[in-house]
């Protein structure tokens, strides 16, 4: 039998999790979250030791809208008896372990939440259908869509040996399978901070030869002034909604290095690592090549060989065993059926029009919305796939839902005057 509720929400990541740990503001309506994966998780193949998070702890699933929940993070750690533990340790930032077991824990506190169960496919009859291998889960007046972001892999790369081929997110399960061979060369290709955290894994491995190889003209640190948290703010998103698009896309290609830059700690910690091992062994176990986009990548006597175009509009080659792709995350497809497809309206780019409060713009959107989540950042800026205003985010979407302001939130002290 098909259950009915009133919002479905596909993804059970931070995003989904956050809303429906403030989802009681509308009691008694309710909200089940359907999940592909088999158990809680999040980014678990990143999970490398000594992994920190790029945002600070309070920037949790509900603590900026409500900090006396029971779903805080300071809870959580009260709870389960590890908070003078950690505050002890003198953490800058939290290991990011830590905030993936917060995420579990959470997540074993909310009601209607099933995984190992992949949407795939979203219809509309008059309500909402969402359904799984063809059966259907359940039906719902609203949906959220926050099924995430899905590792880029150029197409390039597919005629490589799939066994040397390594996607970041995989790095941590498949490092135990490769030999145990510290001269055994690697490349590593991306910018930012998965593929700082991938050269950082492979050296607390032991690897003395490795190749980092990245687009950007330096490998540039994740810019965290007073300033740019101001980016992060309620009453900058406000503001940043009232702009054109091409403003927008300006001013976000512009702000880039606020949420894709790499923690200063990693960086240092790789060059660190690199200084003190020329000192001991006369050699630098990573080779830190910038300015150089790779367009493609053949097998070659058991190694991979990769062709580069150089900033300088020169041509390089460059081959290992064994290749780490961190080039960054693309958005997931969306479910939706070719008749609900066609309800929708969409830009010139053939994608789906998002509104300020996160829905789409669509036919029956006075009484159904759909929300998704992490495709505008172009509508709401760099934000929207960032950690720092989860329940702010949550709150606009509940308030959306009720159809008036049912979740308040401040912003006060503001010393910024934006444009």
């Amino acid at each position: 039998m098909t259950q009915t509720f009133h919002t479905v929400g596909i993804g059970a990541g931070p995003a989904n999790l956050s809303l429906a740990a403030m989802y009681d503001t509308l009691a008694p309506h309710d909200i089940a979250l359907f999940e592909a994966r088999d158990r809680p998780g999040w980014h678990d193949g990143m999970l490398h030791s000594g992994v920190r998070m790029q945002t600070g702890w309070v920037k949790d699933l509900v603590s900026l809208y409500d900090p006396t929940h029971p779903l805080s993070f300071l809870n959580y750690l009260v709870t389960t008896g590890r908070v003078y533990a950690l505050l002890g340790a003198g953490f800058d930032t939290i290991p990011r372990i830590e905030y993936q077991q917060y995420l579990v824990w959470a997540a074993g506190q909310l009601p209607r939440i099933t995984y190992g169960t992949r949407v795939d496919r979203v219809e509309f009859d008059g309500a909402i259908v969402s359904r799984s291998g063809g059966a259907a889960l359940a039906r719902s007046r609203h949906l959220v869509l926050g099924s995430g972001t899905v590792a880029f892999v150029p197409d390039f790369l597919d005629a490589l040996d799939p066994r040397h081929l390594f996607v970041a997110d995989e790095l941590h399960r498949r490092l135990a399978t490769v030999p145990d061979e510290p001269d055994l060369p690697w490349i590593v290709i991306g910018s930012g901070q998965t593929s700082a955290e991938c050269v950082a894994a492979l050296l607390a491995r032991g690897c003395r030869d490795i190749k980092w190889i990245g687009r950007r003209s330096w490998f540039a640190p994740l810019e965290d002034s007073p300033s740019a948290n101001d980016l992060y703010r309620p009453a900058y998103q406000e503001a940043f909604l009232t702009l054109s698009r091409d403003v927008r896309e300006r001013l976000v290609s512009g702000q880039i290095l606020t949420s894709d830059g790499i923690s200063p700690g990693t960086l240092r910690g790789v060059y660190q690592h690199n200084y003190e091992e020329r000192l001991r062994t006369g050699r630098f176990p990573v080779t830190i090549m910038p300015s150089r986009t790779v367009t493609g990548a053949r097998q070659l006597d058991g190694e991979v060989e990769l062709e580069c175009l150089t900033a300088g509009s020169g041509e390089e080659r460059h081959r290992a065993v064994n290749l780490v792709v961190a080039a960054g995350r693309r958005q997931a497809p969306l479910p939706f059926d070719p008749e609900l497809t066609a309800l929708l309206d969409l830009d010139e780019r053939g994608e789906p029009i998002i509104e300020s409060d996160y829905s789409i713009r669509w036919k029956h959107a006075d009484d159904h919305k759909i929300f998704v989540l992490n495709r505008g950042r172009y509508v709401q800026g760099l934000v929207d796939s960032n950690l720092s205003i989860l329940p702010i985010r949550s709150a606009m979407i509940l308030n959306s839902i009720a159809g008036r302001t049912v979740c308040r939130f401040r912003d006060d002290y503001l010393s910024t005057r934006w444009a």
